[in-house]
């Protein structure tokens, strides 16, 4: 998942990424492992699971005299190599400080 923000200028004043998957070790050692015909056992579950909803939060600080933000969120699926992304979702929001 990305998430960047913009402002009314286009000037990228924020931008996260977060990775949603399953981790695992080889039982061997305790580094961490991804690829399937790797894991032994799993060590935590950061996956996106069906139907379940997630929350996230981001905290985006603002530079002097911005009030309002373009904030888009995209979530993609990365097959086999960050490279590879598989789009899946994108929101766009205007978010704002004023009333």
């Amino acid at each position: 998942m990305g998430v960047t923000a913009k402002t009314p200028e286009g000037k990228e004043i924020y931008r996260d990424e977060r990775h949603y998957h399953a981790q695992a070790t080889t039982c061997r050692d305790s580094k961490m492992v991804y690829g399937a015909q790797n894991k032994a056992s799993y060590v935590r579950d950061t996956s996106l699971q069906p139907y379940e909803s997630k929350d996230e939060t981001f905290e985006i600080k603002l530079p002097e005299g911005v009030r309002t933000v373009e904030v888009t969120v995209e979530l993609n699926y990365e097959v086999q190599s960050p490279e590879n992304k598989v789009p899946i979702h994108k929101v766009i929001r205007s978010v704002t400080l004023d009333r």
